[in-house]
């Protein structure tokens, strides 16, 4: 029942200090939601049970580590990859998992679909953007709070409502998601160096250059930040599109996650489609986006259950 709530419902009748309010609100802001917004308590809740249980991990050497170990598995298995190649419809196959937003399968399944199952995807609400930047650093961020530098993630905002006005209003100082995995992992940079990413929300589709803005509020916690900089590259909502056709406006998560996008995701069907033998998987269904597997894992048995009938 307290996932349901929003952040700030919960925020404040649940936690009395500066320091616990603000280290939940990061958390909560990792939904893409505004704080007032019903619940976007929830994701802070699995994320903060998720970093007390275990903490959050990431690949030593890279998340393409992650690829290459299912990409290894799946070949073993007599599976063929193929890549380089839009796939413009769908395959005429007994079974087809489509790991595409609403979008993408309408585009692909075109006329095949039912007019209302075809409104319903073309409904479906997308979440905001992401504007990213990668830096090669010469040291290790100089952070004010000796803290931070023992931690792989860092939330930088301030206090509660300066996150809540960030993820409202995308005005002002941002809300910036920080990860420094080179101060844990020795093959992310060479010696005495250090890489580090960072991005913050923007209206999905915005053309706007936040470079400034996230090395500002770095800065600001860690003055000599820029100092650092050897390099940078940046990526806003159109490069992300670009490299991946689903991440529709810098969407990275598969859609908005509103209380009824949790749920009805992206349609009652969740991963059947009017179409035999054809299911949607990707993070544009429950449980939507993150660092996980549960999406295709779901649409599989369900696929499984239909074979089985």
């Amino acid at each position: 029942l307290s996932a349901l709530r929003s952040a700030r419902a919960l925020v404040e009748s649940t936690f009395r200090g500066v320091r616990a309010r603000a280290l939940f609100g990061g958390i909560a802001a990792h939904s893409f939601l505004p704080m007032e917004t019903a619940g976007s308590a929830a994701i802070g809740m699995v994320l903060t049970v998720a970093a007390h249980g275990s903490g959050w991990p990431f690949p030593r050497g890279g998340s393409q580590k992650i690829a290459d170990a299912l990409t290894s598995y799946l070949r073993s298995l007599g599976g063929e990859i193929e890549t380089g190649r839009r796939a413009e419809q769908l395959p005429d196959t007994p079974l087809v998992m489509c790991d595409v937003g609403p979008r993408q399968f309408v585009a692909m399944a075109g006329e095949r679909l039912p007019a209302a199952y075809r409104r319903s995807l073309e409904r479906y609400q997308p979440a905001p953007g992401v504007f990213k930047l990668d830096w090669a650093l010469d040291g290790p961020v100089p952070w004010k709070a000796k803290e931070c530098a023992r931690a792989a993630t860092v939330h930088l905002a301030g206090t509660f409502d300066e996150i809540a006005n960030s993820e409202r209003s995308f005005q002002g100082a941002p809300f910036v998601l920080v990860a420094q995995p080179s101060l844990f992992d020795e093959t992310r940079a060479p010696v005495g160096k250090h890489t580090l990413w960072a991005y913050c929300h923007v209206p999905n589709g915005s053309t706007e250059d936040r470079t400034e803005a996230i090395e500002a509020q770095v800065e600001r916690f860690a003055p000599g930040f820029r100092n650092r900089i050897l390099a940078r590259r940046s990526a806003g909502p159109a490069e992300f599109e670009r490299g991946n056709p689903n991440a529709i406006g810098g969407d990275v998560i598969g859609g908005a996650n509103t209380l009824r996008q949790s749920f009805i995701r992206p349609t009652p069907s969740l991963y059947r489609t009017p179409l035999k033998g054809v299911f949607l998987c990707s993070a544009s269904t429950p449980p939507g986006g993150g660092v996980h597997g549960m999406c295709g894992y779901h649409a599989v048995k369900a696929a499984l259950g239909n074979l089985t009938k």
